[in-house]
């Protein structure tokens, strides 16, 4: 194996990584800006929605609790920007949140009994499948307060929450937002399979696929799924552990019955103060992710994005949590290459909180075998490619 210097890393990441970054950078602020106007609209529409600049610390739902505001603030004060609704998949795909308004006072339940409907409300011979463990049913009554929109017939069955009622009122907001907000030019609806909201945005260097996702934001407790941290890991500390189980979590509407649990918060927490005892975590990372947009796995919609990249980052770090292992930058990323090898060969990377989830289940094999042989030539031969 042949070693790279210290020089070819620091070529590569300012000819490289830094100009990705001032360009994703740009983008994410331009379509912010776009989806701030577009769902402030939405908002003013139908009250059951709220534009993204009220995702996280300034969530209507919890305007009511400073106790939380002022644990949230202290936590994120002196951290760096960070937009609790925008994830970045990769430069021109993105995931954006949108919160919903009116559901506060969560709590857990057991599944009361099997469903027999549609989507539409049709009756079914045969029960409705369980959900997957990243997802869950969710019941109005699993909260203490809900504005009177959330118990009609457009969006409830049975007591139940469904998603796909959610997301078709929400697709049909959408579409008129952006006429009223004269976005056309700007902004287009995607076609989609599925009832997932899927929009086109212009910027002034490219096009951005973005999934645009209603979600409930918990930030009153940890979901009993997550079983996490296990048992005897030193990374992270506990105090970090703590911290990160008090933000909470998400559900998001992105299928027919089940609403999928998200940790976005938390992943944040997490990726900060990455590297407070002086190691490269975070510099492997962004190497990491920019070799696999330019070399390993490109195109506007790769089969490996950021997140599952970030998922490899989080495995590492729990497996090798000293300080000296992250000391020196050819050995840490070289070891952190070969752990994204070994899930994509294996086509199996497990969720960081819930375990139990295979994050790769659904993509394309051939995909997978692809990027997997790439990997297996840069680790035959560790160069950065500067073309």
């Amino acid at each position: 194996m042949k070693p790279f210097t210290d020089e070819d890393v620091e070529i590569y990441i300012q000819s490289k990584v830094e100009q990705r970054h001032y360009l994703v950078s740009k983008a994410v602020e331009e379509v912010q800006k776009i989806i701030q106007q577009l769902t402030a609209e939405i908002s003013y529409k139908a009250a059951r929605f709220q534009a993204i600049s009220n995702s996280g610390i300034h969530n209507e739902n919890i305007k009511d609790q400073p106790a939380l505001l002022a644990k949230w603030s202290a936590m994120l004060r002196g951290k760096r920007p960070f937009h609790p609704s925008i994830q970045v998949l990769a430069p021109s795909q993105f995931l954006i949140t949108v919160p919903l308004r009116g559901l506060t006072g969560y709590r857990e339940c057991q599944v009361r009994h099997w469903r027999y409907y549609t989507v539409h409300g049709a009756k079914l011979l045969s029960s409705v499948r369980d959900p997957e463990e990243l997802h869950q049913w969710l019941e109005v009554e699993q909260f203490s307060k809900s504005l009177p929109q959330w118990h009609e017939t457009d969006v409830n069955i049975e007591g139940d929450l469904v998603p796909a009622k959610v997301l078709i009122i929400f697709r049909e907001l959408v579409e008129k937002s952006i006429i009223s907000c004269n976005l056309s030019s700007k902004v287009a609806v995607l076609e989609s399979f599925s009832s997932v909201v899927r929009v086109a945005v212009e910027t002034s260097e490219s096009q951005v696929e973005v999934e645009l996702i209603p979600a409930v934001e918990i930030p009153t407790c940890w979901p009993e799924k997550a079983r996490w941290p296990r048992c005897l890991k030193r990374w992270p500390s506990q105090e970090k552990v703590q911290c990160i189980k008090s933000l909470g979590f998400d559900l998001l509407a992105r299928s027919s019955y089940h609403w999928q649990l998200c940790f976005s918060r938390a992943e944040h927490i997490l990726m900060e103060g990455l590297d407070e005892d002086g190691g490269c975590r975070m510099k492997c990372f962004r190497v990491m992710r920019q070799m696999k947009e330019d070399v390993w796995c490109a195109g506007n919609k790769p089969v490996i994005t950021a997140y599952h990249l970030q998922t490899v980052l989080f495995w590492t770090c729990e497996k090798y949590p000293r300080t000296k292992d992250w000391r020196c930058f050819p050995e840490a990323f070289l070891r952190l290459v070969q752990k994204l090898h070994k899930c994509v060969s294996q086509h199996f990377l497990k969720h960081y909180f819930v375990k139990n989830t295979n994050l790769l289940k659904y993509a394309n094999t051939s995909d997978l075998d692809l990027v997997a042989s790439k990997l297996t030539v840069f680790l035959e031969n560790p160069v950065f490619c500067l073309d």
